[in-house]
């Protein structure tokens, strides 16, 4: 066996502390303690045990650290000595882990667990520190045993016990308290507690990340909805595939299978699924496993529990087999736990956690999932409490209100004939009313023709007939117009859909004339016929009739507006909600024909016609399309009104789509505004839902999640947009170039708000190769240089310089940006001596900056010799060149400081350490960095007030730097200067807090 220098080790060390959590981490920590014992070196073991202790802390694994915190402890009261403060400090830092890794260990008998706690608190005693660590793990070892009063008692020592160097932050005291208060049955008490580490306030390796998790079944207990979803977007992003904290996985699983999002929590699971295996801390698996085993019954209650779940321990399961699996091996633990504590509240409190039932039917996420399969049939546990159901309608009731909702043209009627459907089929057919029969026949034919089934027409016939047969003239027409739609629709010949029409037509005035609905008939044929005539008269005109014309333009469209206003006008008194029909095809009409302006009188008169009628749901799309209308041609708050009354009255719209459409029209309206985001993102999120239910996810489920991620990104939840903007990123990607490129700069963006500057690069890059072949360069080398600048950021400095001269070459393609020219050469200075400091690094920057200030130069010598634009400001130009003054100065004095530091580290007698800097002139250096400095400041100072920020940042630098080489007075005379200058300006002029700073700052010089 090779045996390991101490140079390997303490390589391996170095190299353990930064690799992922897990258990190849822990397994490399073990083999770096026992070759650390096996050379015999006492420090080096000692460090090495406190590497594995620390890896086990942070995996599945925790409860692994008793046994080298046990000889880590012993190598202290070996040699108290040996340990320097912060190795002490370390020691007694890690009780607190072990007192926790104790309680959560079943097979630690319970005395030893109090003998633990009280080593604990003895030692902590003599050590002089305060009771508090040791009072709170006694609270939660007397809670796990059932011990109430003592864990009340050791719960108020906690609090009362002074804070020292061994509690544990804030964020993690209040976690514990506000847990502590959720056991008692004080939800709003526990997030009062929170707040603070839910609000950012209060932050620590694990926190929010678990608190985030912790607080959603308080929150939905409480119907503080929103801030559950937001709680479970953010959290989930912050603790996936984190493998020490698999207990707020199983908690966000948990929340989605009780607010409705049983297919989101399904996607977690196989996120995990790696994870699933038994764990070494049975504690985090029975915490995991009780949130899945919540998902897998709810799954089986919707009939789900013969569909596949992820494998567990390598073999396929179903969701009712996996339930079973989970249940037994959790139980198995959990009496592991009662055993050894003598109570059954571990068990109790689990199977009271398995047992939840949803506290919300359906919370919208936002977030993209993929819809469950339809169960063939559903197994519903017995309710915990009988809750009485109202009685349904009769038969003869339900019939009654789904003729007169039929009647009126009411959308619930679809939804009504479908129960009257399932309840005639679950007759015998004898004992039906043949009109019943007939009826229930007539609104399957209509279903099956919207949805264009093959087979629709068929059914029509035999409905009309059926009716026919029972003398329901009057149903029997509607049939024959039905069957004249349904062969346009499915595309029949001209002369066969005019066939049809007649006949329709025919059958309408054949009615009696005391029949009440002759004359609706009549007037349905007719404005039928108006719609498909225009569609014929379009298929025989050729092809050509589909080109795109010019306004004003007829191409037969004036004939089909004649007629249309012929008919609102011969029925606007006897049948408004056709006239009203009529005219939205009118507005509809003047659209095609580039008209907005004449089109949106007519919808709204269509839409006002509805309203009157009693029929306000068919006001709703000539509603959305005004209000869409109205954007296009700039009346913004109109636009908003109508979006709001199509809002209105779509309460009793039952179809998804149209839910959905007029939700997503507000949403985008509001986000418009400067005020509007909040109650965009409301609009969106239930837009999205909508569009789910719909089975429009990828179209318009997705142009609704990037408006929520818009709107969501306004206010300032970048992490809660950038989860739902991922989780909808490839349905957006196939609605075309344009929108892949902004989607994928939009989500770069947000993760560039979220600090994670390689995911951002990436997206940046790949939006750029989209954008590769465009005609205009502008949009790639955006991206590109967005790219360099978030590459730069994650120290990837080749690639950084890569993209950043591909930006340069596309911005010099296009010849007329200088300013994002002079900035990327910038960056390419700054880069240039990042991994090497040596002389023509150096030299590098300086030509780069060099460069900057040429093509600055070049464009002000331009714009100086070009007579127009006339008044054209170049302002911005020279503001860059003063900049790249600043910058250049700034590199020099980097030049400087590396040149001093290089000679500081080098050992004496070393000649080679700077040998490639000895030659620098430290000197001249300093004065032509005052130089620019100066030069700089001079030239903000003709560019005015705006610039006194940046003009006050070269005196400065200016000034620190005379002082560096000895000329205090001078510096100090250039400052004192400025600050006479300012003080002289009107009032309101100098940014507020600036003369201070310029003040503090002479002071500073002169001490």
């Amino acid at each position: 066996m090779t045996v390991l220098t101490r140079e390997e080790i303490e390589q391996g060390l170095a190299e353990n502390r930064n690799s992922p959590n897990g258990t190849a981490r822990n397994a490399h920590a073990e083999v770096l303690v026992g070759a650390a014992e096996a050379i015999g070196d006492g420090p080096l073991f000692r460090t090495a045990l406190d590497n594995l202790i620390n890896a086990y802390l942070w995996s599945a694994e925790s409860s692994k650290m008793l046994v080298p915190f046990a000889r880590l402890l012993q190598e202290y009261d070996k040699d108290p000595g040996a340990f320097d403060r912060w190795d002490a400090h370390s020691l007694f830092w890690q009780f607190k882990w072990v007192a926790t890794a104790i309680s959560d260990s079943p097979e630690i008998p319970l005395p030893s667990a109090v003998g633990w706690l009280d080593e604990m608190e003895r030692r902590y005693r003599i050590a002089g520190y305060s009771e508090r660590p040791v009072r709170e793990s006694e609270m939660w070892l007397a809670d796990a045993i059932g011990d109430d009063d003592r864990a009340e008692r050791a719960h108020r020592a906690w609090l009362a016990a002074e804070r020292d160097d061994m509690s544990d932050c804030h964020a993690c005291e209040l976690n514990g308290q506000g847990a502590y208060a959720v056991l008692r049955g004080d939800d709003a008490r526990a997030l009062e507690l929170w707040q603070p580490v839910l609000a950012g306030e209060r932050t620590c390796a694990e926190e929010p990340h678990r608190l985030l998790a912790t607080s959603l079944l308080p929150l939905l207990r409480l119907g503080r909805f929103d801030e559950a979803r937001s709680h479970h977007v953010r959290g989930y992003r912050m603790a996936r595939g984190n493998e020490s904290l698999l207990p707020s996985i199983g908690k966000h699983i948990e929340f989605c299978a009780l607010s409705g999002n049983e297919s989101r929590g399904l996607e977690i699971l196989a996120e995990h699924a790696a994870h699933m295996s038994p764990l070494v801390n049975v504690d985090d698996q029975l915490a995991f496993h009780g949130g899945i085993l919540v998902l897998l019954r709810r799954l089986t209650e919707l009939g789900h529990g013969r569909s596949p779940a992820v494998p567990y321990d390598g073999v396929p399961h179903t969701v009712s087999e996996l339930y079973e699996v989970l249940r037994a091996s959790s139980l198995e633990i959990a009496r592991r736990f009662d055993a050894r504590n003598g109570t059954t509240r571990v068990s109790d409190r689990f199977l009271a956690r398995i047992e939840r039932e949803p506290l919300v039917d359906v919370l919208p996420l936002g977030v993209r999932s993929s819809a469950l399969p339809r169960p063939a049939a559903a197994v519903t546990a017995p309710a915990a409490t009988a809750v009485p159901a109202e009685p349904a309608p009769g038969l003869e009731e339900l019939v009654e209100r789904a003729r007169q909702a039929r009647d009126q043209r009411h959308p619930a009627a679809d939804a009504l004939w479908a129960e009257i459907g399932v309840r005639v089929d679950a007759r015998p057919q004898d004992e039906v009313d043949p009109l019943l029969a007939a009826d229930v026949a007539d609104q399957r034919a209509l279903t099956a023709a919207r949805a264009g089934a093959g087979n629709a027409a068929e059914l029509l016939e035999a409905v009309r007939d059926r009716y026919l047969e029972l003398g329901r003239t009057e149903r029997a027409a509607l049939a024959q117009l039905r069957l004249a739609s349904e062969a346009a629709q499915s595309g029949a010949e001209p002369r066969r859909i005019r066939e049809l029409l007649a006949a329709a037509l025919k059958a309408a005035e054949a009615l009696d004339a005391d029949e009440p609905l002759r004359g609706r008939r009549i007037a349905l044929a007719e404005l039928s016929s108006i719609r498909v005539e225009s569609y014929l008269r379009s298929l025989e005109a050729g092809p050509d009739h589909e080109h795109l014309h010019e306004p004003g333009q007829d191409h037969g469209h004036g004939e089909l507006a004649a007629e249309l206003a012929a008919f609102a006008t011969s029925y606007e008194e006897a049948l408004p909600d056709l006239a009203a029909e009529a005219e939205e095809m009118l507005g509809r009409v003047a659209l095609s024909q580039g008209d907005p302006e004449r089109a949106l009188p007519l919808l709204a008169a269509s839409a006002a016609r509805a309203v009157s009628a009693g029929m306000p749901w068919q006001a709703v799309d000539a509603l959305v399309l005004r209000a869409g209308v109205l954007m296009s041609v700039e009346r913004p708050e109109e636009a908003q009104e109508a979006a709001r009354s199509a809002l209105e009255h779509s309460a009793q719209v039952t179809e998804a789509e149209t839910q959905a459409v007029v939700r997503l029209t507000l949403a985008d309206i509001l986000l418009r505004r400067a005020d509007g985001a909040a109650e965009a993102a409301e609009h969106a999120l239930t837009a999205a839902h909508w569009f789910d239910q719909a089975d429009l996810t990828a179209d318009g489920g997705a142009q609704a999640r990037l408006v929520l991620a818009r709107a969501y990104a306004r206010e300032g939840r970048h992490a809660d947009a950038a989860e739902v903007l991922q989780s909808t990123l490839p349905d957006l990607l196939e609605h075309g170039e344009g929108q892949a490129v902004s989607v994928r700069e939009f989500l770069g963006d947000l993760l560039r708000q979220l600090n994670d500057p390689r995911a951002a690069a990436e997206q940046y890059l790949l939006a750029a190769e989209v954008a590769k072949g465009w005609e205009d360069t502008h949009p790639q080398a955006a991206l590109a240089q967005a790219a360099a600048e978030q590459l730069s950021a994650a120290r990837l400095d080749q690639e950084a310089t890569a993209a950043y001269e591909r930006s340069l070459e596309l911005f010099r393609v296009t010849g007329d940006a200088p300013v994002a020219e002079v900035r990327i050469l910038r960056s390419l200075a700054w880069l240039a001596p990042r991994e090497s400091t040596g002389a023509p690094a150096w030299a590098r920057a300086r030509e780069l900056m060099d460069e900057a200030g040429a093509v600055l130069e070049a464009a002000l010598a331009e714009h100086a010799a070009n007579a127009e634009p006339a008044g054209a400001d170049a302002s911005p130009l020279r503001a860059e060149l003063a900049q790249t003054w600043l910058q250049l100065a700034q590199v020099l004095d980097w030049r400087v400081t590396s040149h001093e530091q290089s000679e500081d580290e080098s050992e004496p007698g070393d000649e080679s350490a700077s040998a490639s800097e000895s030659e620098v002139d430290v000197q001249a250096l300093r004065l032509e960095e005052i130089d620019l400095t100066a030069r700089a400041g001079e030239l903000y100072a003709e560019l005015g007030p705006n610039h006194l920020g940046d003009r006050l940042q070269c005196v400065q630098y200016a000034a620190w730097t005379e002082q560096e080489i000895g000329r205090e007075d001078e510096g100090a005379t250039r400052l004192a200067a400025l600050i006479e200058e300012l003080r002289a300006m009107p009032e309101g002029v100098v940014p507020d807090g600036l003369l201070e700073r310029a003040q503090s700052s002479l002071d500073s010089l002169r001490s």
